[in-house]
């Protein structure tokens, strides 16, 4: 074990392992912000967004910037097959003796894809209750995070990691707009739009990239996890839901569609949830109508859902970029005499989107007539960076 942890954490021999890697520093931000915090900071997120790549990253900054002992740092991916023979416990006491770190000693754990370890949420909740210890843990699952919510509840906090959003994509392609090249914004941003931010798509613009990241999340994560007996079903599943993305979905009509029971249906698309492929938007209301309302569908990311649909109909692409951005604010939909408002938030803020289009006059009318804290028409890019929620 003991060669397995020093090739998994670098640093302990004063290298990084980061060479070339691109910085995400409102990410770093954000992990930073709960580093003094007791509970647990559970990174969840679509397979392959750069989960690993972040943790390894704040390392880095935790090291760099924070004067943290290299060596009281550890980082292991849960699901390495050598590792398979010893629970979390066990590597963390070996960690321990590597160094002779006292237990009243502070140590931060990285724990990547944890959830692949039997009784996960148990032990962390031991290490937590017994140890000195900051935990960082990851996850591409978030049924399996539901499943371990008795043992951590009030012991952690999730942290989604989103696609890269349109600056980070600047960055990552080596793009630097100047002010005298704010022309070229919108050009920049539809292909932002079909290509999204998953980062190595980003950077190697391989189709098969989001090819096999698809076929593993539905062969892996969806069928072989949860004993789905036709797999070319819950492939079809998902290409009916890239086609309604940013449309209400019917449950039965897609049974229909399928030839499935409604109770199939509902369970696939709840799976397709739980593994950030794709969230649903509840209608404005009552709890009894948010609940038996049709729910809107949006993708994680633009960039999947063009690569199976084609770069078409970008004013609902737009729509779930900004739906993607927004989508902490506790949002909702408005829909009232067959017209929709696109976004309202926890806070009151009304938001409808049009991308280089107007709004229809039915639509102004129930925008105008809604009782709203702040109210905003979204054009273009540059008026989503000047949205200013509470």
């Amino acid at each position: 074990m003991e060669e397995i942890l020093f090739r998994y954490n670098p640093w302990w021999e004063g290298d990084s392992g980061l060479s070339g890697v691109h910085d995400r520093p409102l990410m770093i931000k954000r992990m930073m912000r709960y580093e003094s915090y007791r509970q647990i900071v559970i990174l969840t997120g679509l397979r392959r967004i750069g989960k690993t790549t972040l943790m390894k990253l704040f390392i880095q900054y935790l090291i760099e910037n924070q004067r943290y002992e290299p060596k009281h740092i550890l980082y292991v991916s849960v699901d390495d097959y050598v590792l398979s023979k010893y629970t979390i416990i066990d590597i963390v006491e070996r960690y321990r003796k590597i160094h002779r770190i006292s237990s009243s000693q502070k140590i931060i754990l990285f724990l990547d894809e944890v959830t692949y370890q039997k009784d996960f949420e148990i032990q962390l909740k031991t290490i937590v209750d017994s140890y000195n210890t900051k935990i960082y843990a990851s996850s591409s699952s978030a049924g399996f995070i539901k499943r371990g919510k008795k043992y951590l509840t009030g012991r952690n906090i999730v942290i989604e990691v989103a696609p890269l959003d349109f600056e980070e994509y600047l960055q990552f392609r080596g793009i630097k707009l100047k002010r005298s090249d704010e022309h070229l914004v919108d050009e920049y941003f539809e292909e932002y739009l079909e290509y999204g931010g998953v980062p190595e798509y980003v950077l190697t613009r391989d189709g098969e990239v989001i090819k096999e990241l698809i076929d593993d999340i539905i062969l892996k994560d969806i069928v072989a996890e949860h004993g789905i007996r036709d797999p070319q079903v819950i492939k079809d599943y998902f290409l009916l839901l890239m086609e309604r993305a940013g449309k209400q979905i019917s449950i039965n009509k897609v049974a229909n569609i399928l030839d499935i029971s409604p109770d199939s249906s509902r369970r696939y698309l709840d799976l397709f949830t739980d593994t950030f492929l794709i969230s649903l938007l509840s209608r404005c209301g009552k709890t009894n109508e948010r609940i038996l309302s049709k729910k809107k569908i949006y993708c994680c990311d633009t960039g999947i859902r063009t690569f199976y649909t084609g770069l078409r109909d970008k004013g609902s692409l737009f729509e779930n970029y900004v739906y993607i951005r927004l989508k902490d604010n506790d949002l909702c939909y408005l829909y009232k005499d067959g017209i929709e408002i696109d976004f309202f938030t926890r806070k009151g803020e009304l938001i409808e989107v049009k991308y280089h289009s107007k709004v229809t006059e039915k639509q102004l009318k129930l925008f105008n007539s809604v009782r709203a804290k702040k109210r905003f028409i979204i054009t273009s890019y540059n008026d989503f960076l000047e949205l200013n929620l509470s």
